[in-house]
């Protein structure tokens, strides 16, 4: 790659994010890529009957526009139907989760501060006592 300041998903490696089934994504803006230091804008690909678990990011919030597809979103226990053109706002330790429910939905996801993946910024809800 030789462009870092305009890029296109296919520019970049594609990854598959903890917490997430049949999802590609491409990260567009961040740290290690182009010296972003206050946000982290990915480009997300996810098939249809797959999406994310319910999830939280401790002082970190998320953004989530939907550019194509249809899905359903859990977001602090409320369900919602979302599609085209809607987005999503996950305030910071808010749990959220999503199930596409058509061929599959593309996203356009921008935390701040930058994510980039790390473990310590995922909050899963306890299963069973004492886990």
């Amino acid at each position: 790659m030789t462009r870092k300041y305009v890029l296109r998903p296919e520019d970049v490696p594609s990854y598959s994010p903890a917490n997430h089934s049949g999802t590609k994504n491409y990260r567009l803006v961040g740290p290690e890529l182009n010296g972003a230091q206050f946000m982290e804008i990915v480009y997300g690909d996810i098939e249809r009957h797959a999406g994310a678990v319910a999830h939280a990011h401790p002082g970190m919030e998320q953004a989530v526009y939907v550019i194509e597809g249809e899905a359903t979103a859990e977001i602090d226990g409320v369900k919602h139907h979302v599609s085209t053109g809607d987005l999503m706002f996950f305030p910071a330790e808010v749990f959220h989760d999503i199930q596409v429910i058509t061929e599959r939905i593309k996203l356009l996801v921008i935390y701040a501060p930058p994510y980039g993946e790390a473990k310590e910024k995922v909050l899963r809800r306890k299963t069973e006592p004492g886990s």
